[in-house]
């Protein structure tokens, strides 16, 4: 198997399964209970927050742990929404950002929010000058993302949050789902108010992730019940995939530090052998992107989604757009904002790499992809 769809999901570490069983195993109590068993759970967890509030170089008060990315950007968004509505009922975002951004952002609208999508340039990129412009007296909240998710274009968070410093008002968040252990950002350097963490893309579970919540800023809580995470995210925490999203946040930080020339060196290197097929197109920019995705489109007749499961004949996983949209068999609206077509968004094709890839799998991946194609441009003929 050569699995290349690692922005949709990571293959969890062996060492993550072991944490995940051992806390369910041996602490399954219920965090808040009073008991000694329940009292070890509590402990537990609060280490967990703390190392991963080392590891982000914030306060382990403004850790606040969620089911998902998902939750998270849909806590960030809303919460901000409904506590601050009285100041303000502007939102500000981009035209690519994931759905769990976008279509919270469109619900807000029908509540009677104004949602300005700033568009993006030829690379996938928003300008600081386009933010500063979109920006009023009742913007509460800008919301960009670390790194895009179909084309990894990475996004100027710590230019934007240079800008935002002069607006105290507007608060900033920021979806790291794709960024977190592949680009780094300094949180309190760049000025970031409310940022999002998902498990699963660092080869933790699903199931958890997370929001950074800096410290005075308040939101409105979107689940309510018995007050867990400071009154702010109620429901019992999954104590054992918590531990276990510590426990995968240290690795892939340590994978990171050992590894990140290496997969820069992959990436270029698919994309040597990827530029050299006639038929197809580079969509991810050469600079100014994450070392691990790489975005192109097929050749005219060629459908995406045939093309997926003709590789998977081969034991070789890739995707389309982004894993929430794959199904929807719409043109990719990154694509799209990037001014690069209907036809050739309707054609993308998304290779995501991961530490565990090796220079090995590339020449039997794109001698795969290479047949791919051919076969299918023989049936449409």
């Amino acid at each position: 198997m050569i699995y290349l769809d690692n922005s949709a999901t990571t293959k969890p570490f062996p060492e993550v399964v072991d944490s995940f069983v051992a806390v369910a195993t041996n602490y399954f109590a219920n965090p808040s209970s009073l008991h000694g068993l329940g009292m070890k759970a509590e402990r537990l967890l609060a280490q967990a927050r703390e190392q991963i509030a080392a590891m982000l170089r914030v306060k382990p008060n403004e850790i606040v742990f969620t089911s998902g990315g998902t939750e998270a950007n849909n806590f960030a968004i809303k919460g901000v929404a409904w506590q601050y509505e009285r100041r303000g009922r502007h939102i500000i975002t981009t035209k690519i950002e994931h759905p769990s951004v976008a279509e919270p952002c469109r619900q807000l609208e029908e509540l009677g929010f104004e949602v300005t999508y700033l568009p993006v340039d030829r690379e996938g990129r928003v300008s600081v000058e386009q933010v500063e412009r979109a920006l009023r007296d009742d913007t509460i909240l800008v919301s960009v993302m670390h790194v895009n998710n179909e084309v990894g274009t990475v996004q100027p968070i710590e230019e934007i949050g240079a800008l935002l410093s002069r607006y105290p008002k507007t608060l900033f968040h920021v979806d790291r789902v794709q960024g977190i252990s592949k680009v780094p950002l300094d949180l309190k350097q760049a000025g970031v108010d409310l940022c999002t963490i998902s498990a699963h893309k660092f080869h933790g579970l699903r199931g958890a992730g997370l929001l950074y919540v800096r410290e005075g800023v308040r939101l409105a809580p979107l689940i309510a019940g018995g007050g867990q995470e400071r009154q702010l995210r109620s429901g019992t925490e999954n104590v054992a995939a918590i531990v276990a999203m510590a426990k995968a946040l240290r690795l892939a930080m340590e994978r990171y530090e050992r590894d990140i020339g290496r997969l820069q060196a992959l990436k270029d290197e698919w994309l040597e052998a990827l530029s050299a097929i006639p038929d197809i197109e580079i969509n991810t920019p050469r600079d100014g992107v994450a070392p691990h995705i790489i975005n192109f489109s097929l050749k005219r007749g060629v459908k995406p989604e045939v093309f997926v499961h003709e590789l998977e004949k081969n034991g070789i996983y890739v995707s389309t757009t982004s894993a929430c949209s794959s199904k929807k068999k719409a043109p990719s609206k990154t694509l799209l904002a990037m001014g690069l077509g209907e036809d050739r968004a309707e054609r993308g094709i998304r290779i995501s790499l991961s530490f565990d890839n090796s220079r090995e799998e590339i020449a039997p991946a794109v001698a795969a992809i290479k047949q791919a194609i051919k076969t299918l441009s023989e049936v449409t003929e």
